[in-house]
């Protein structure tokens, strides 16, 4: 069972690193955030099983900062965004000749 945390963990962590690095927008980034949230719970399962305490301490404070993630791009709202603000009108097009 300690080997499918593990592998869990593990590609969990790589598709989030993936999500990530794409720059796909604030949604996808987000949601690789969450999923490195699951990685870094699973690595800290694991450490406490194997008795391994630096693994286990490394992988809580990623999970601090990995909640820190999914706060900002899923969470709050993104900077320069206001809920009352009208929506930016659409521009006209571009004269031609």
């Amino acid at each position: 069972m300690l080997e499918v945390v593990k592998w869990a963990a593990s590609i969990s962590g790589m598709v989030a690193a993936l999500a990530v690095a794409a720059d796909l927008g604030r949604r996808v980034t987000g949601w690789g955030f969450v999923l490195f949230l699951a990685s870094s719970a699973a690595w800290i399962t694991a450490g406490l099983v194997d008795e391994e305490s630096a693994l286990s301490t490394q992988n809580a404070v990623l999970f601090v900062i990995n909640a820190v993630g999914v706060y900002r791009y899923l969470i709050r709202k993104a900077p320069g965004v206001s809920a009352t603000a009208p929506a930016a009108a659409p521009r006209p097009p571009a004269a031609s000749g």
